[in-house]
């Protein structure tokens, strides 16, 4: 499996809206500098989102996009699926056709690919937009500080 430049794009663009949106609507252009990726292609990309219900936009001069859920319940894994579709290594509705039960084939479906499909699928379902947030401010120093008065 490879991800596409979709998803990547869609994956850099969300943890953004997650930074900087702050209950706010975000330009998508301003997302498109921040990320040095096409405005145009950023418009395709987040009509998927949104038709998802993973974004809201908002048209006009205050207008911009907005995460649609909180970013602790969107995961990394929600966000390939919609721009990817299945995340699968293999095709496997393609790859057992008439295949036996007793072949290489056959067993590899089930004891290779399959668990490299549950990894992949863990890891991402594991990771929200949130905590990839919240590590790419730390990671520059922006750490969101708690203040108890």
């Amino acid at each position: 499996m490879k991800i596409s430049t979709k998803g990547r794009y869609g994956i850099r663009a969300m943890i953004d809206l997650a930074v900087h949106s702050k209950d706010e609507h975000v330009p998508l252009s301003s997302v498109a500098d921040r990320q040095d990726i096409s405005n145009n292609y950023l418009e395709q990309v987040f009509s998927t989102l949104r038709k998802a219900g993973l974004v809201k936009s908002v048209k006009g001069s205050q207008g911009g996009y907005m995460l649609a859920k909180d970013p602790n319940d969107i995961t990394a894994g929600m966000v390939l699926r919609v721009l990817e579709g299945n995340l699968s290594v293999i095709d496997e509705s393609k790859e057992l056709d008439n295949v036996q039960k007793d072949s290489i084939q056959y067993f590899l479906a089930g004891n290779l690919w399959a668990k490299i499909d549950e990894s992949i699928n863990k890891v991402v379902d594991d990771l929200t937009i949130e905590f990839l947030a919240q590590k790419y401010r730390e990671s520059i120093g922006q750490e969101s500080r708690m203040y108890y008065i």
